[in-house]
């Protein structure tokens, strides 16, 4: 042990331990007009963040106070996403080292509102991600052909019978199901083949074949594409959709949210039959008129659920293509 020690002590003074640091980050999501919106600070495409200091009582303590600093918005519900460490990923060739802690935080369109900060669509980073409408052209016309050439590259048979296989899971191809919580995976999978901006930091690559989609700096994109999966997961066995809903609100704003974040459309009778049966909402007693047609009932989250079940979520009896 004593060794040790003075192995470490001398390393030190020859400069030989590089020091590591901790940055704070977070994923804060609302859903706005244009749909699921996720807080962007500065005059680049960044997430809120900031390193953890020592006088920080904890490290959700921190991402609040850097979060409030830069943007002034407060934070509500939050939940640790992951723990990203990799050196090569985050373009930064300074000699000490980045530990990146991510949290996804949620909160309401009344909060939402723009002062110094910055809200974008998250499709305006993942284009892809968004099938409401259909299989988006991005992902017929641009990406299928791309992932193919790259997986037919490969000098290996077997290489490129696996790169197909993994281009068919993560974006449906071959006419398989299309899996929306795959989100990272589909941004591993571009990363990978260099399809994207972030993969051509420091190589030599062709950037005619990068496919659309707003880049963001170090691996903020990344962390992003981490939220949007946990999320879409998380809405279907924990009611966190309602920490993105107004107070009060009509069942097909509830359905309409639930499709925004997702990128599906769900059967409405059958969501409506989900949403009753799990005991997740209650009338108000009022109505709205802003519907556009006949008055529509209001509801709001019945908290008590949270209570009685360990499992509630909003379930996605999905719509198939």
């Amino acid at each position: 042990m004593r060794d040790q020690v003075t192995g470490s002590r001398k390393a030190r003074a020859a400069g030989k331990v590089h020091e590591v640091n901790v940055d704070l980050i977070a994923v804060v999501v609302a859903v706005r007009d244009q749909g699921p919106s996720v807080l962007t600070v500065g005059q680049t495409d960044a997430l809120p963040s900031g390193p953890f200091e020592h006088g920080h009582r904890s490290l959700q303590s921190g991402l609040r106070a850097w979060v409030e600093h830069q943007t002034g918005h407060p934070l509500g519900y939050i939940e640790q996403l992951y723990t990203f460490a990799d050196r090569d990923r985050i373009g930064d060739e300074r000699e000490q080292r980045v530990i990146s802690i991510s949290y996804l935080a949620l909160t309401r369109e009344e909060h939402a509102n723009p002062s110094r900060r910055r809200w974008r669509s998250w499709y305006d980073y993942f284009p892809w991600e968004d099938r409401r409408a259909g299989n988006p052209l991005v992902t017929s016309d641009i990406l299928e052909p791309r992932l193919l050439a790259w997986a037919d590259e490969a000098d290996a048979q077997a290489t490129r019978r696996e790169r197909r296989q993994r281009a068919a899971i993560a974006f449906g191809l071959d006419g398989r199901d299309w899996n929306e919580e795959l989100t990272l995976q589909r941004y591993e999978l571009l990363y990978e083949a260099a399809l994207i901006e972030e993969a051509a930091r420091g190589r030599d690559t062709n950037s005619s074949s990068q496919v659309p989609g707003t880049a963001m700096i170090a691996d903020h994109r990344r962390i992003l594409a981490t939220g949007i999966a946990r999320l879409r997961s998380k809405i279907k066995y924990r009611p966190v959709v309602f920490e993105l809903m107004p107070p009060v609100f009509t069942l097909l704003q509830l359905q309409r949210t639930v499709e925004a974040l997702a990128g599906r459309l769900v059967h409405k009778q059958n969501f409506r039959r989900l949403i009753e049966q799990q005991d997740l909402v209650e009338e108000t007693g009022e109505t709205t008129g802003d519907t556009g047609g006949r008055p529509a009932k209001l509801f709001r989250f019945r908290h008590a659920v949270l209570d009685e079940r360990a499992a509630a979520g909003t379930k996605l009896p999905l719509v198939r293509a």
